[in-house]
This record gives C-alpha cells, structure tokens and sequence, in this order.
C-alpha cells in the first residue's frame, strides 16, 4: 500500500509538473542540433547545457541568466585558454589556477552565483575534458549563446498568446489562499476549537510563499511582454497591479497575527463572541471580490474590475462594522487584536483595489470600526 502511495504521489507530481520536462528535453535537443548542424560543431557540449541552466531559473529571471550564461561562458574560455598556455592542460596546477582565477573574477565584477559556477564550469571542462584550440575557442561562445537564445525562445512559447494568463491564475490562487484561510479561522472560532485554530496559525505561517509565487508571476509576465513585441502595451497594465503586491503581503501578514490572535482567544476562559466568525467570513468574501477585482484588472475588463471592487469595499466596510460592535468594554486583549487585524485587512484590501486614495480609506474605516 505504501509502495503504491508513492507511485501514486510521484505520478501526480510528475503530471503537474510534466510542462517544465518538456521544455527542457525539447529546449536542450534544438540546441545540440542547431550548433552541429547550423554551426558544425562536432562537440557543442555548451548549447544544450545552456539551454537547461536558463531553463533552470525561474520565469522572470530567464533573460538576464542568458545573458550572464553567455558571458560565465566567455569569461571561462578565456582564462581556461590563457592558463593552459602557460601551464599545459590536464595538470593539477592548471586546474587549481584555473577556477581559482575564474571565480575570483567573477566575485571582483560582482557576478551572480549563476555567473560565477558557469564560468568556473566551464574553464574546468576545457581545462581537464576539451582543451581549447585556436580553432574551437568561438564555437564555446557561440554554442552558449545558441542554448540561451533557444531556452528563451522555448520559455515564450507557452505564453505568447496569453502572456498575463499565468499571472491572472496566480492572483486568483492567493486570494483564495487568503479567503480560505480566513473562512478557517472563522469556523475555528465558532467551535471554540483550539486545535483548529493552531491548524489555521500554521497555513497561515506558510502564507508568505503564495506572495512570493505572485512576485515571481508578476516578473515573468514583464520579461513575456517584453520579449513579445506585439504585447508591450500591456505593460502598463501589469505596473498598475504590481503596485498591489505590497498591500497583499501586509494583508498575509495581518492575518497571521489574526490567526495567532485566534489560538489565543480559544485557549481562554472568555467565550468567543458569536458573531465573530461571520465578521471574518465577511472579511473573506472581500478578500475573493478584491481577488477577482485585479484579476480583471489585468485582463483588461475594467468595468469587471470596478464592479469586483465596489463589492470589496462593501464586504470590507461590513466586516470592520460587524467586529467593530463587538468592542465593548470588559472584552478581552485577543479579540481587540482580532479587531484591530480586521481593520488593517480591510484597509490593504482597499488600498489593494484602488477604490479611493488612502486618506480617504483610513477615514471610512475608522468610521465603520467607531459606528453611529
């Protein structure tokens, strides 16, 4: 039962993630036939190899990793050339100078470690596998830019139609991270259950690495337009959602301190409030609207986006009400915070969609949270 768990688990890991497989595979194979073919390099142990590193970073980094590729390449050849000149190939000597030089000089111009393991690499394969000739020293240079001009070709494929398509995916997926954490949170505190609560305190510290997946979403679909000419209009669009970004943490991080808040509240002698539970799932419907708010943004569906963000300031506002009358006096410090988390919340959310400039958010707020 185990054994068939694991080849359970390995083929669902292997269809979600066959797309990179792929690309890779098809990426390295176009290179190798590209410099024998189109260049007559018997050798071209550079092009596929680039191909794979570039295709090895993630989106969004793919660009400046080609370049940097190319040049570990160039710089590597050189000092590798130049060492076994001086000292003979295949030595001890040789190949301690040689990554000793080569990555010294990459840290002196500030390279990347990328940069630096790639020129290091490559010196030592022409120093101890292929030691270079007056006639072979090009081709390196040329095979590497081959594999990364094909690794970038091959990561655009995929999003040339719909360059922002991964990007909207992304935003929907955190904002339903968020949403769903908050409706468990809620239920933990209509039960009045403590493991429940610890269950929710945990996603939540886990929450940050669905902003980090929105960031990085975020520089992919800026390297896709700018790689697609036809599409460079759109860059305009993705700067003004980009904006957003910051608030979507500071909301992350709010409901982790809610979250905390909740284990607090449950642990205690005082009993939980009951309408607490539905002022966060009304935090969390806006959380979906504010979601589907940018989503549309981005899509270009501006009066999608206006209508999403209108419910997202009433969801926002009715939730800081609801948990702003639950602030009477004798109420305990985890609630005030549970409160008080709220509010922040529903501030970045709005802040998040743009519906009016901050001033104007903080004082609809502080005047939902103090009531008539």
């Amino acid at each position: 039962m185990a054994r068939w768990s694991w080849f359970r688990d390995a083929a669902g890991r292997l269809w979600r993630g066959w797309l990179p497989v792929v690309e890779a595979t098809l990426a390295a194979t176009v290179s190798w036939v590209l410099a024998t073919r189109l260049v007559g390099h018997p050798q071209p142990f550079f092009a596929p190899a680039a191909a794979l590193i570039v295709l090895g970073q993630a989106r969004g980094q793919r660009m400046r990793r080609a370049v940097e590729v190319v040049l570990g390449v160039a710089a590597g050849v050189l000092v590798a050339d130049l060492v076994v000149q001086a000292l003979g190939p295949r030595t001890t000597s040789t190949v301690f100078t040689v990554i000793l030089l080569t990555t010294a000089l990459a840290v002196a111009i500030g390279a990347s470690t990328v940069s630096v393991v790639q020129a290091a690499v490559s010196a030592l394969y022409l120093v101890v596998v292929s030691p270079p000739t007056e006639s072979l020293v090009p081709f390196r240079f040329v095979d590497a830019l081959i594999g990364g001009g094909v690794a970038l070709a091959a990561s655009q494929l995929i999003d040339a139609r719909r360059p922002l398509a991964p990007l909207v995916a992304e935003f929907r997926h955190t904002f339903e991270e968020l949403a769903g954490l908050l409706d468990e949170i809620a239920t933990a505190l209509d039960r009045g259950d403590d493991e429940a609560a610890l269950a929710a305190l945990d996603r939540a510290r886990h929450a940050d690495t669905t902003v980090e997946r929105l960031r990085d979403a975020v520089l992919a679909a800026g390297e896709a337009l700018r790689l697609n000419v036809r599409r460079r209009r759109h860059i305009g669009r993705l700067r003004s959602v980009a904006g957003s970004i910051r608030q979507i943490d500071y909301a992350v991080r709010n409901v982790r301190v809610l979250a905390r808040a909740a284990v607090t509240l449950t642990r205690g002698d005082a009993p939980v409030p009951a309408d607490l539970g539905a002022a966060i799932r009304t935090l969390a419907d806006a959380v979906r609207s504010a979601g589907d708010a940018l989503a549309a943004d981005l899509t270009g569906q501006e009066q999608v986006a206006d209508r999403h963000a209108e419910r997202t300031d009433v969801a926002a506002l009715a939730a800081v009400r609801a948990a702003g009358r639950l602030f009477t006096p004798g109420q305990t410090l985890p609630l005030a915070m549970i409160i008080g988390q709220v509010r922040a919340t529903a501030i970045d959310l709005l802040r998040g969609v743009g519906v009016d400039d901050d001033a104007t958010v903080l004082g609809r707020v502080d005047a939902a949270v103090s009531g008539p």
